[in-house]
């Protein structure tokens, strides 16, 4: 099972839409996925139609369990409309888990645990993280094989993006070195300089690796949210999801790294 992270440590950056966007594109492709909701505020369960408080099993239950078995995570799985795509559902509790549970050793390894007992059983699993920096994102971390960054094409969602660079030299400081990872422009519109001028700095003064394209301002994401389906089954040809399925495209094929910081011409 491969392990995808999408983080940054700003809210509102389209974190949550490009996590549920590519997990819908991997199940249309016949892969078996795990949405992890790894937020306290439970987007991705709420985005399904679930409500965390009626759920009687949920991530925190594996999280706070001494005795991880594969039948507690199964039993904390919950499926949606798409019979290849399945969430590991959030709870508000998750945010008590530094007070709780952050000095118990080994804390920073339980979501690659859990994962370990499922990893059989699907092909993919993408996470989709909290905006703080905290156990939850340390797990998420532990976990990554891949590390996608959203980035919204605005000034104030540079410092974000700084804090999260920073965040991942700082995990992996001491580990055998940081995974392959993406940073992706999004929510971005032409027709405003402040997208235009955003995107250029971005391509001009980071140095992780950049994605060539960037993910476009669509209305269909939030009607897609309303009707609690992800964007491909909503709307296959809108111009969002055309763009994610470029990025998967090139994540699968290995493509970032080819070309690395390239800019492009606006």
């Amino acid at each position: 099972m491969k392990t995808w992270v999408v983080a940054n440590q700003k809210g509102g950056v389209a974190k949550t839409t490009t996590a549920i966007t590519l997990a819908g594109l991997l199940a249309e492709e016949g892969k078996r996925v795990l949405l992890i909701d790894l937020d306290p505020h439970a987007s991705v369960t709420h985005y399904f139609d679930y409500e965390p408080d009626n759920l009687e099993f949920n991530l925190f239950n594996c999280f706070v369990s001494d005795n991880l078995t594969v039948e507690l995570v199964q039993q904390c799985i919950t499926a949606t409309h798409s019979s290849k795509l399945d969430i590991l559902p959030s709870s508000l509790a998750l945010a008590t888990l530094d007070k709780r549970m952050g000095g118990k050793k080994g804390m920073g390894l339980k979501l690659k645990l859990i994962l370990e007992k499922i990893a059989d059983q699907y092909d993919y699993a993408i996470i989709d993280c909290t905006p703080m920096l905290g156990i939850l994102m340390i797990n998420a971390l532990a976990a990554c094989q891949y590390l996608i960054i959203p980035v919204q094409t605005e000034f104030l969602a540079m410092k974000g993006l700084e804090r999260m660079l920073k965040t991942v030299d700082m995990v992996y400081k001491n580990s055998a070195g940081i995974p392959p990872m993406v940073v992706v422009p999004t929510m971005y519109d032409p027709r405003t300089r402040a997208s235009i001028d955003s995107l250029r700095f971005l391509k001009n003064n980071f140095p992780a690796p950049m994605w060539r394209y960037r993910i476009p301002i669509d209305t269909h994401f939030r009607d897609a949210s309303q009707a609690h389906l992800v964007p491909s089954e909503f709307n296959h040809i809108s111009r969002g999801v055309i763009a994610y399925r470029q990025l998967l495209k090139d994540i699968v094929n290995g493509s970032i790294n080819r070309y690395k910081a390239v800019l492009e011409a606006i």
